[in-house]
């Protein structure tokens, strides 16, 4: 990442419809103790797409936003170089998510968007 602080490189597109969540939801699952990642390829070389999602168990409205805030910007600056053309991504947050340092975070999405243990 250059100095100003932006990262390089193509940003994701974003899953928008609900028919398109689902569909990714038969793909492969990355489980983990921060949060799932589903993967699904779609055979072709365009962009990857991502998608994120928290469930009311995790909290209101304002803490399910911050978790999404979070899992956005790990991805936008660190994460999206991870992700593969011809992919979508759908990445469940879960609570812990607000509680370890922004670091960690970054690395253990990195991992799990390429999909290491």
């Amino acid at each position: 990442m250059p100095a100003t602080g932006k990262p390089v490189g193509a940003h994701p597109k974003r899953l928008l419809k609900r028919a398109e969540f689902l569909a990714v939801r038969r793909g492969e699952k990355r489980r983990g103790r921060l949060f799932l990642v589903e993967v699904l390829g779609r055979s072709d070389a365009e962009a990857p797409r991502v998608g994120y999602t928290v469930t009311k168990k995790v909290g209101n409205a304002v803490v399910r936003n911050r978790i999404r805030r979070r899992l956005r910007e790990a991805v936008r600056t660190h994460a999206a170089g991870d992700m593969e053309p011809g992919n979508d991504y759908v990445i469940v947050g879960r609570e812990d998510v607000l509680t370890i340092p922004f670091g960690q975070l970054k690395a253990e999405l990195s991992r799990r968007l390429r999909g290491t243990r």
